[in-house]
Parts: structure tokens; C-alpha cells; sequence
């Protein structure tokens, strides 16, 4: 296999890995903390710097936010809640040696009456500093926890918390038009005039927004609990196989159904079965009715849930631009495989030896190829019975920006096929079908050609050269003389296995 320095653009294009650079470096280990209307969030954020791993992450719904229409104060409990959520949060800070941590608080803390107080007594007995930002910055950030995971997004991100409802555009990696409203479910409940009274205000309020944001039928990103909530009663009510929230979408005909399936349907028997907490399922009805008013005032082409939102955007606000323009997925395959597996870097050259065999490849399936390779062995230690299995859970499931479910599948099920040459009768099935058949068979070929690369892997790899060459009927490798008895008969079979997928005429060896 051939073996290019980085200097020469070998990873054109992705670049060279960053997240072993000083300034990703600087970025790899970061906490913040999100007081928000509805829940006290902490986020401490490590590994590779473009595409962190959640080191920690702890929630506490304290409901700060709840019944300050009628009062303007925050909610009594909800502040001793919040406080002592804040005091363990600052020891465990302390504990985790964190330099600095990043804190913000929204739509309550900035709207309440007792707001500079409660912040006062925060950072009297905790140390912290708490930033209480406005409508714009909290859309801002919102925002760049989307380009975070969707680096080159465009459309409108909305985010909807328990006191207010941001709306933002995002394209070409920039945060444009921002602007807060008043459509936070504990604000609605507390509208007069029951669902008649909601109906006008939520109007009145779009209106609004739409006036300044202008109207756009691009993609619509949904950021915010009660947002991911909705999603999972849809994943339930179209038994959806793949539980993974980050980039599921929706179209406004999925969004009315699941709002009339919500309203038919017993709410503790949902909440249960589609793994809702009572708190959060309680502002659940309200957050559907605002939802469904912007779908129709804004039409969009699309509906994607982000996981990622204002703690992830504090987490891009700290990034180097370098760093921001990375492609998420592939920086977080190349620490994966940095970390993780047996001969780190192998991944560059088994890339280079598989990719003829997908000549007509676009840069976005060559990606998906990429993390692939990158990933091929970072699973090897798991018990040889069940490391198939492991592989494809893992990339379904794992925490990574920048991919759709179909690619997720795809990818899962390329790592299966580095181990396994048949995918029947696994519990996955049934999440399958979310890649049609062209793409499955694809996925395959790249699984057994990685397969089979591994066998030719060498403790010098830069040692020996390998090639192989697909003109949609002949499959021919071609070794150099020193690696010739690599080609054991293992390999073999292994290189005729990947052939059959193909459905090559004709294959065979040549040593060069």
C-alpha cells in the first residue's frame, strides 16, 4: 500500500488531522454550563477538539422559569433547586481541575425581577462567573451548535427553551438574522384564554419573527429538549428503528401527524414508551402547538433535530477558525484510530489501497469511505464472537457530527463486513432497511476490501506496496515481490470473497 506524506496534500480533501495542534489542544478539555428556564445543565467537552466527546454531562430540571408570568420572579423552588445544582457543579469542576468554565443564563435569569439577585448569590457562594445573555446571543449561540455538527449548514435554526423560542439563519459557516420571542412553553400555559388564547399569541408572536427574518424554504433546525421530545413520539408513533436523535428529520406532514397522534393518545403511556421525563412531557403540548405554527409560517424544505445547541456553540465560540472549518466526522475517526487502534495511521494507507474500487465516488461518499478506514480496527479488542456487532453499534450510536442516519448505517454496516462476510441474522436488522440496496451491497464491498487489506498490514507498513484495480468486471492486485507471502491462505479467501461482492468476472494477482 502506498504510503504519501501529509505535507502533500495526501488527505486532500480533509487535511492533515488537528486535533493534536496547541490551539485544538487548548479547546479539548472545556466545561460549560447552560442555567436555563427549564433545567441546569453542566457539559464538560474532551477529546478531539472539533468533534468532542462528552466527558460529562449532567442535567438537573429545576423549572427557574415556571409561573413568572404571573409572578415575574423566579420560581422559588426551581432557585433552590438551581442553587444547590450550581454548588455541585462547582466542586465538581474543582475536582476535574478545570481551569475555566463558561457559564450563561437565559430567558429567566434575564427576565425576572430577582434575576441580578439570584445571580449575585450564585457566584457569592460558588466563584463562578455567570454571563446572563440577551435574546440575540442566545440564538447566536444556538446557532454555532448546529454549524458545530453541520459545518456548511444553511437555513434556520430554532430553538425553543422553557421561557423563549430564538430563531437564527445559518450558511456559508456564519450566523446571520437572529431574534428572541415569547413562545417558551411556561410562558404559553400561562397565556389567558386557553388554547383559543395561545393560538392568537402564538400567531401574533410569528408574525413578528417573520417579518424581520423574512421566509425561507430551506432545512429548519430543531434545537432544544422540548423539541427532541416531539421527535422521539414521532419515532415512536413510525416505530422507527434507529433511536438516535442527532440529525433525524421530519416533514411538516410528519409534524401534524405526530401533533394529532399527541392528541389522541394516552400522554403517560407516550411519555413512558418513548422515554420522555414527566417534567419534560409536561410542556410537551405546548411546545406541539408552537411547532406546528412554525412549520406553517416558515415551510421548510426539511426539519433536522441538532443534539447540538448553546453549550456546543459556547464550546465552537472558543475554536480557532482552522479548527471550525474541520470536517467534524473525519477529525473525530482520525483520534478514534489515534487512540484506539493497533497500528495508528495504517487507516491512511488502507484508504488509498480501497478507493479504486470506487471509481465514480463523490467527495461525500469518498468521506464516508475515509472514516471507514480510519475506523477499521479501533474495535479489536470486543471478543472476536461479537466484534461485528460491536462495530456497527458503535458507528450507529456513537456520538458523531455531520451524519445522516443512512450514512450512519452505511458506515455501520462497512465496519460489520471488516469482520463478518454475511450481515443476516445480527439484532440489527431491522435498521437496515434504512439503506436502500445499492447501498448496502457498496457498504459490503467496502467492509470485505478493508477485510482483506488488513491482511496485507505490516509492522513497517510503509514496507511493501499493495494495489488493486476495478474496471466493473476485472478485479486485479498487483503486490510488490517483497509482500508476496502476505497473500497466505487466508487472504485469499478473503480477496475472493471481496471479488464475489463485486460480482467480478474475473480476478486474480500479479506481482510487480
Amino acid at each position: 500500500m502506498d504510503s504519501q506524506d501529509d505535507s502533500h496534500g495526501h488527505w486532500d480533501p480533509f487535511g492533515p488531522a488537528l486535533f493534536d495542534d496547541p490551539q485544538s489542544r487548548a479547546v479539548s478539555r472545556v466545561g460549560v454550563v447552560d442555567i436555563g428556564s427549564n433545567s441546569v445543565r453542566m457539559v464538560v467537552f474532551d477529546g478531539a477538539a472539533r468533534s468532542p466527546a462528552y466527558y460529562f454531562n449532567e442535567k438537573i430540571m429545576c423549572g427557574l422559569g415556571e409561573g413568572m408570568m404571573q409572578t415575574g420572579r423566579l420560581n422559588p423552588e426551581g432557585r433552590k433547586r438551581a442553587l444547590a445544582a450550581m454548588r455541585r457543579f462547582s466542586l465538581l469542576a474543582r475536582g476535574m481541575e478545570l481551569s475555566d468554565m463558561s457559564v450563561v443564563a437565559t430567558a429567566a435569569m434575564r427576565d425576572a425581577e430577582d434575576g441580578p439577585e439570584f445571580q449575585a448569590e450564585i457566584e457569592a457562594e460558588t466563584g463562578l462567573g455567570i454571563h446572563v445573555i440577551d435574546g440575540a446571543e442566545e440564538a447566536r449561540f444556538s446557532a454555532q451548535g448546529v454549524l458545530l455538527g453541520w459545518p456548511g449548514s444553511y437555513g434556520l435554526v430554532c430553538d425553543i427553551g422553557g421561557s423563549s423560542m430564538e430563531l437564527a439563519e445559518i450558511g456559508q459557516g456564519k450566523v446571520g438574522r437572529r431574534m428572541t420571542s415569547a413562545l417558551g412553553p411556561y410562558k404559553l400555559k400561562d397565556v389567558e384564554g386557553g388554547a383559543e388564547g395561545r393560538a392568537k399569541h402564538i400567531r401574533k408572536e410569528l408574525k413578528a419573527l417573520a417579518d424581520y427574518m423574512g421566509t425561507q424554504r430551506d432545512r429548519l433546525f430543531l434545537v432544544g429538549g422540548s423539541w427532541r421530545a416531539i421527535a422521539r413520539l414521532d419515532m415512536l408513533r413510525r416505530d422507527y428503528p434507529l433511536h438516535v436523535l442527532h440529525e433525524y428529520r421530519m416533514d411538516a406532514k410528519s409534524v401534524r401527524d405526530t401533533i394529532a397522534y399527541l392528541e389522541t393518545e394516552d400522554h403517560e403511556v407516550l411519555r413512558k414508551a418513548a422515554g420522555v421525563s414527566a417534567t419534560r412531557m409536561a410542556l410537551v403540548p405546548f411546545a406541539a402547538e408552537v411547532l406546528a405554527g412554525v412549520v406553517e409560517c416558515f415551510q421548510p424544505s426539511d426539519i433536522a433535530i441538532s443534539s447540538y445547541g448553546i453549550r456546543e456553540g459556547l464550546l465552537y465560540e472558543q475554536m480557532p477558525q482552522a479548527l471550525r472549518d474541520r470536517d467534524p466526522l473525519i477529525e473525530a475517526c482520525r483520534f478514534a484510530e489515534a487512540k484506539d487502534a493497533r497500528l495508528p495511521g495504517f487507516g491512511r494507507q488502507l484508504y488509498d489501497f480501497v478507493l479504486p474500487l470506487f471509481p465514480d465516488a463523490t467527495d461525500a461518499r469518498k468521506r464516508l469511505i475515509h472514516a471507514a478506514c480510519l475506523l477499521h480496527d479501533v474495535s479489536w479488542r470486543a471478543h472476536p464472537d461479537y466484534r461485528a456487532e460491536t462495530c456497527f453499534d458503535n458507528a450507529t450510536r456513537a456520538n458523531l457530527g455531520g451524519l445522516k442516519h443512512w450514512e450512519r448505517v452505511y458506515l455501520g454496516l462497512a465496519l460489520l463486513h471488516r469482520y463478518k462476510n454475511k450481515r443476516e441474522g445480527t439484532r440489527f436488522e431491522n435498521i437496515y432497511a434504512l439503506l436502500d440496496d445499492v447501498h448496502q451491497r457498496e457498504a459490503e464491498v467496502l467492509g470485505k476490501a478493508m477485510r482483506f487489506g488488513a491482511m496485507l498490514w505490516t509492522l513497517e507498513a510503509s514496507a511493501g506496496h499493495a494495489r488493486m484495480s476495478w474496471d466493473g468486471t476485472q478485479l486485479s492486485l498487483s503486490l510488490d515481490s517483497d509482500m508476496m507471502d502476505l497473500f497466505g491462505e487466508v487472504a485469499r479467501a478473503r480477496y475472493k470473497s471481496l471479488a464475489q461482492s463485486l460480482g467480478a468476472e474475473d480476478f486474480g494477482v500479479t506481482a510487480g
